[in-house]
């Protein structure tokens, strides 16, 4: 049965705070202001001078040869896919990375490739799990082609990969012939959580691209980063996925605004989730996963207040939250302040009380 939004509830309390996700952000009077000025040409011929100014940024910012701006960062890892790979090939992530459990099959069905899932804590397996997937290139078996990481990753809770390990993963697919491609939607959140440079949180990895529609607060776009000759190749994806624009520096002149004025900001989205994962270990009942960045997963079920419940129950008072992989994911951003993440903890100990 096709998917179906359900309608609009008119009578529906409207949001007032806005945790389901980072891509909820609004731009800013600021950046909007930049994105009405920027300087416009054709970025199909290479004529558009702000999204040319940008990717020449990002790809100075990762350390990479060249890059390319994408409409979203789920064309990003499929164009890097179908780049890198061959029908056939094999792709090694982890069992909840996004290329497997939210881009609707798209590897498998327009690229013809195989996902081969590793397990591992946290949204993340260790060097010695991938070490272990590996084998021998024989004709009985799929050619290992590609190994992906997510940073951060996602279901597993927002957790950042540690420099270590991604650099013994990435020396291991090396050494297998493999390459090395990294998702870094909120790369940026584990660079400011951590201290590391982007450019050395990326090395070793031969694509990488950023989200600039989360937690950096443009509404729409990515840029991926590599090699002169993968960024050419991309192109030719992008062109065939129907992601090439024409004026699209109205687009990239709000990510070259969130590069200069949201990007030390993040730390005060992870301030504010590590205050709502407080707030939320307090209340008898709630189990709380304590938050590396600016995701919160939690589970009332102990509270007497089902997961579905407690979502319902916040929405009606003008919350927004969803449920993700069996628990609730609260996500903060630049438009989630202070106050809201108290008034947040306080309507879920109502609803508990309640209970």
């Amino acid at each position: 049965m096709p998917y179906t939004p359900a309608p609009r509830d008119p009578k529906q309390t409207p949001v007032r705070i806005n945790l389901l996700s980072d891509t909820q952000t609004r731009p800013t009077p600021g950046m909007r202001e930049a994105m009405s000025s920027a300087e416009v040409g054709d970025e199909q011929i290479g004529d558009d001078p702000t999204t040319n100014a940008l990717c020449e940024r990002v790809a100075g910012l990762l350390g990479k040869e060249a890059s390319v701006f994408m409409p979203s960062g789920t064309m990003c890892n499929i164009s890097a896919t179908l780049t890198h790979c061959r029908p056939g090939d094999e792709i090694l992530a982890h069992e909840t990375a996004h290329i497997i459990a939210r881009e609707g099959g798209a590897h498998a069905a327009l690229g013809g490739f195989q996902i081969t899932k590793l397990s591992g804590a946290d949204g993340k397996f260790t060097p010695d799990t991938f070490r272990a997937a590996l084998h021998p290139r024989t004709r009985y078996e799929p050619p290992q082609t590609v190994v992906s990481v997510e940073q951060t990753a996602n279901i597993g809770g927002g957790t950042i990969w540690n420099k270590a390990d991604l650099d013994a993963v990435a020396e291991a697919a090396k050494a297998n012939g493999m390459v090395t491609h990294m998702d870094g939607a909120r790369l940026l959140n584990a660079c400011v959580a951590t201290g590391i440079s982007a450019h050395d949180m990326a090395s070793g990895w031969d694509s990488v691209w950023i989200d600039f529609s989360k937690g950096l607060g443009a509404p729409v776009g990515a840029v991926m980063a590599g090699s002169h000759g993968f960024i050419d190749e991309v192109w030719r994806w992008k062109q065939r996925l129907g992601g090439s624009m024409r004026q699209s520096g109205v687009c990239a002149a709000a990510c070259v605004y969130a590069l200069d004025h949201n990007i030390d900001r993040l730390a005060d989205d992870h301030a504010n989730a590590r205050a709502l994962a407080r707030g939320l270990s307090q209340i008898d009942g709630i189990e709380v996963q304590q938050p590396e960045t600016n995701l919160v997963f939690f589970n009332p079920a102990d509270s007497g207040v089902s997961g579905v419940k407690m979502v319902a129950g916040l929405r009606q008072r003008g919350v927004l939250l969803a449920m993700m992989d069996g628990r609730i994911r609260a996500c903060t951003h630049l438009d989630v302040d202070a106050a809201m993440i108290e008034e947040t903890v306080g309507l879920v100990r109502e609803i508990v009380r309640a209970a």
